[in-house]
């Protein structure tokens, strides 16, 4: 299955009496592009959440945006035991050697709290990567699995508009079929009327049917947009997540729009020429919806 270059994914986790929130979200790149949004005291770990997007992830510009807060469920201050603990007994020195009142108050704990929870930055511990990369990695399954939701849609619509290009192609097979026999006919019909009598057999009549019928020959054509409506489907079919498909694609489509354009200027009829406007609208519509994806 073929996947979209957009998507959006989130997850979260618990960290002590932090929660924290991931969240990835992607625009389309024509290759891999990575940006974090993320606490200072974690960036060292950035590294390893890129190669985790790069295992998955081929094409687009995905930013990535980390936030660690309070969770709403829980109630109260929290603070980093140890290193309160310490700043008390250094504060008990400071206030014995100046002969002050010890303990505090409850009111200058509570101050203290507040304090080492605005300014004492988040853990750096292995137990708090491991909760970030629990965030982190489920939503990245999200996210690869909304991609691969959109490029569901995405297949479905090519799928539908390769068969419309086949649909004008065998229209353009039908009414090319019998080219030579209506140029013999309005050939020769146009001689008699201008007063000139020649034998259908006349070598110069001949030799001009025959040039006609090499000029507007688009054998070689219908058979190449037959192997690149084959080619294209079966890159969309066997798609697999393992490697990006756009911009293969991105090539077949120019190489079945160039075929279009020279049985456009092959066509002596209508019919054709309406087939082949048609199919080239079409071509563009397929063009726009490939640009998203993988």
């Amino acid at each position: 299955m073929i996947r979209s270059m957009t998507g959006y994914g989130s997850g979260r986790a618990l960290l002590g009496e932090l929660q924290i929130a991931v969240q990835l979200q992607s625009v389309n790149r024509r290759g891999l592009e990575t940006g974090f949004s993320m606490p200072r005291e974690w960036q060292d770990w950035e590294s390893e959440m890129v190669e985790q997007i790069r295992r998955c992830c081929f094409r687009g510009k995905i930013q990535v945006v980390v936030d660690a807060s309070q969770a709403e469920n829980l109630q109260g201050l929290y603070w980093d035991s140890a290193a309160l603990e310490d700043t008390l007994k250094r504060l008990q020195a400071l206030a014995e050697g100046l002969n002050s009142p010890w303990p505090p108050d409850s009111d200058a704990l509570i101050r203290l709290i507040t304090l080492h929870r605005n300014e004492g930055g988040l853990p750096q511990t292995e137990a708090a990567q491991q909760v970030l990369n629990e965030a982190f990695s489920a939503a990245l399954a999200d996210f690869v699995a909304m991609r691969e939701k959109e490029g569901k849609s995405l297949q479905d619509d090519l799928l539908a508009r390769l068969a419309l290009l086949r649909d004008r192609l065998q229209t353009v097979v039908e009414h090319s079929a019998d080219s030579v026999e209506r140029y013999r006919k309005l050939l020769f019909e146009r001689l008699k009327n201008a007063g000139l009598e020649i034998d259908l057999d006349d070598e110069r009549v001949l030799k001009e049917i025959a040039l006609f019928a090499d000029r507007c020959d688009i054998t070689e054509e219908v058979t190449r947009l037959g192997s690149h409506f084959e080619q294209f489907e079966s890159v969309i079919k066997n798609a697999d997540g393992t490697e990006p498909v756009g911009r293969k694609l991105e090539f077949i489509l120019q190489e079945i729009n160039r075929e279009f354009n020279t049985v456009g200027s092959k066509s002596n009829r209508i019919e054709i020429s309406q087939a082949v406007i048609d199919a080239k609208n079409e071509i563009e519509r397929i063009r726009e919806q490939i640009q998203n994806v993988e």
